[in-house]
């Protein structure tokens, strides 16, 4: 953009299939480079869900810069900048608007293989589900705005979890060919799952205590502090999902909560699920067995056992 153009020229990659998608959203943490890290790792969340690598991002920016200090913006866009290139993608300028609100995130495009691409429709009858992030972000984030006690720690955990890529995961599809994948944002666990699940008409079994929780999520949930997004997942699912007696119904709220760049969930074929999860975990990254795809039973995409 060195020369005022209103775009930028890349080389398409030989034998390559490019993936776009787009996300933005506000402030879930008060750290501004925290943000923008966090919108960027996000956006780029669902290029590695479909077995793909960033290749150049573009930034989408609201700000009101009549009214706050011109270096929050600034360091929310190092913030975005920096997990770019952690990526490995180019930053390709970006648009901006003045707005009341702040709101920050990416325009992605990335690139696969076409053998590599994962989707939601490739759930397999007896395949298990990897996740590859705890749950619980959309709860903390609540108590956050709340500034509840030992909010300080709160932001950290958050965003610990929430900005970090799912580069990784990424790299489990292209290296054991996975075929059914998607990561976990804002239609929270359960919503995400069950749109796998009809996308590949079959049933996704979860086993509600194998989920791995943040700390402090149970005790927040208890006192009520759930979002209103995670109560209309929970809504706008029940009419297809099971629920067994014996759950428990904070378990539930967790599993519907509404999350922020959250982990990927990844339909290992059972054979191979040891060798997945023991090349996530010394990546230094979390691989927790939580389910498996059965035959589809009736209008019951989602069993929670």
């Amino acid at each position: 953009m060195e020369d005022n153009e209103d775009g930028i020229v890349l080389k398409n990659p030989e034998g390559m299939e490019l993936i776009q998608t787009v996300d933005f959203f506000t402030p879930i943490v008060n750290n501004p480079y925290y943000f923008g890290q966090i919108a960027a790792a996000n956006a780029m969340s669902d290029v590695y869900a479909m077995g793909g690598e960033p290749y150049s991002a573009m930034n989408i920016v609201c700000f009101p810069t009549k009214e706050m200090d011109l270096n929050i913006l600034i360091e929310i866009l190092k913030g975005g900048y920096s997990k770019v290139l952690e990526a490995g993608a180019i930053m390709a300028g970006g648009h901006s608007v003045e707005d009341k609100e702040i709101k920050y995130g990416l325009a992605v495009t990335g690139i696969v293989k076409k053998e590599h691409i994962a989707t939601n429709k490739g759930a397999k009858v007896g395949d298990l589900l990897v996740l590859t992030k705890p749950l619980g972000t959309g709860i903390l984030a609540t108590a956050l705005k709340a500034k509840w006690e030992g909010y300080k720690e709160i932001e950290e955990l958050v965003y610990f979890w929430t900005s970090k890529l799912n580069k990784v995961a990424g790299e489990v599809i292209r290296k054991f060919n996975i075929k059914g994948a998607t990561d976990i944002t804002g239609f929270g666990l359960g919503g995400h799952l069950l749109e796998m699940s009809k996308a590949s008409n079959v049933q996704i079994e979860v086993w509600s205590e194998k989920i791995p929780i943040l700390d402090r999520v149970i005790e927040l949930t208890q006192i009520g502090l759930v979002p209103e997004g995670s109560h209309a997942n929970r809504r706008f699912c029940e009419k297809m999902v099971k629920i067994s007696s014996d759950v428990d119904p904070i378990l539930i709220d967790i599993i519907f909560d509404a999350q922020t760049s959250g982990g990927m969930v990844l339909c290992v074929p059972e054979e191979r699920v040891d060798e997945v999860c023991s090349f996530l975990i010394d990546k230094g990254e979390m691989g927790a067995v939580i389910g498996q795809v059965k035959p589809l039973q009736g209008n019951i995409f989602l069993n929670i056992v």
